[in-house]
């Protein structure tokens, strides 16, 4: 039987909260974020006491065009540089490689670099090349972390295989990844456990990237936390890919541990997020809800939202026949 870590009031010293704003928020807006912007996001980071810090993706500009994504989708040393120098504070700095769009040849090694982690995103079919993603990452210098994606499609029995070779390799954080917004606060609290089952093993660590389809990001994230996960992802105001995910304010607001400090994201949120929500869509909405409950892909709801596609009936019906 898993057991609570803790009570409502404990601080965690294993807990680290992970801003993802500016590389789930790349996903809404091609990852067009200005220098101004993902630097104010940083400094409120560092002045919030956050841990981590996702820059964006470290996508080949071999493999996608510069012409179509901003910079923070490449996330080039120069461009990071520019915005955080040396980076001579707590915060540490990640980037996201998706198998199949990163190319390990081209990651510098960490004494090269301002970057601290590599967080590999894969599909279980791809589950080999992103071992070998995370052995390079490794050998290089690098914290690495792998995220599982599209978990709530596949069965327990490629899961537990796939939990078993992770547990193997030598990467430092398994996450669960609830990528279509599906799963409710008990399948959390089982996979939080399954998850743990393999890491504790080898001395791994278990995070939490939530989506907000079916308004339980925020929920979903306590829940891991309080059965164990230690890596918690969060974004400003929840600003992410479709219903968007767990939102780094309330996230803050809730934990006890004082080196977080949750008026600078508020002041950050006055500054520049107000505007971007008038420019910008993303955050609950009847279509995720609805791709959510039917554990399908957001694409269909974005493709709704962007349309302005109200009949909802209308489309529940043409969801549920998909497969």
């Amino acid at each position: 039987m898993l057991e609570k870590k803790g009570t409502i009031l404990s601080v965690r010293e294993d807990l680290k909260v992970f801003d993802c704003t500016i590389r789930d928020g790349g996903l809404v807006n091609n990852f067009y974020f200005s220098d101004e912007f993902v630097k104010a996001h940083y400094e409120m980071c560092v002045k919030a006491g956050v841990d981590y810090m996702e820059i964006g993706k470290n996508v080949s500009p071999t493999l996608m065009s510069e012409d179509e994504y901003g910079a923070w989708n490449f996330c080039k040393e120069e461009d990071i540089r520019r915005v955080v120098g040396e980076n001579n504070t707590n915060l540490k700095i990640a980037v996201m490689s998706d198998i199949g769009r990163s190319l390990k040849e081209e990651l510098r090694p960490k004494n090269e670099s301002v970057v601290d982690m590599i967080r590999i995103a894969t599909y279980i079919h791809q589950i080999p090349a992103a071992i070998e993603l995370i052995e390079d990452a490794h050998a290089k210098g690098y914290e690495t972390t792998v995220n599982i994606m599209a978990i709530s499609k596949v069965s327990e029995k490629e899961l537990d295989e796939v939990l078993e070779a992770l547990s193997k390799t030598n990467v430092d954080v398994i996450y669960i990844a609830d990528s279509f917004g599906s799963f409710y606060p008990e399948q959390i609290r089982d996979l939080t456990e399954k998850y743990l089952s393999f890491a504790e093993k080898s001395g791994k660590k278990v995070g939490i990237h939530a989506h907000n389809n079916l308004q339980l990001a925020y929920a979903n994230t306590l829940e891991a936390m309080i059965y164990g996960a230690s890596f918690l992802d969060v974004t400003v105001s929840g600003l992410g890919r479709g219903a968007g995910n767990c939102p780094l304010e309330l996230l803050l607001g809730f934990l006890k541990n004082p080196k977080y400090k949750q008026m600078p994201v508020l002041e950050f949120i006055e500054n520049y997020i107000v505007d971007l929500e008038k420019k910008l869509d993303w955050g609950y909405s009847i279509p995720y809800m609805i791709t959510g409950q039917l554990n399908e892909h957001p694409r269909a709801a974005m493709k709704a939202r962007d349309e302005g596609d109200t009949k909802y009936r209308e489309f529940f019906k043409t969801i549920s026949f998909m497969e």
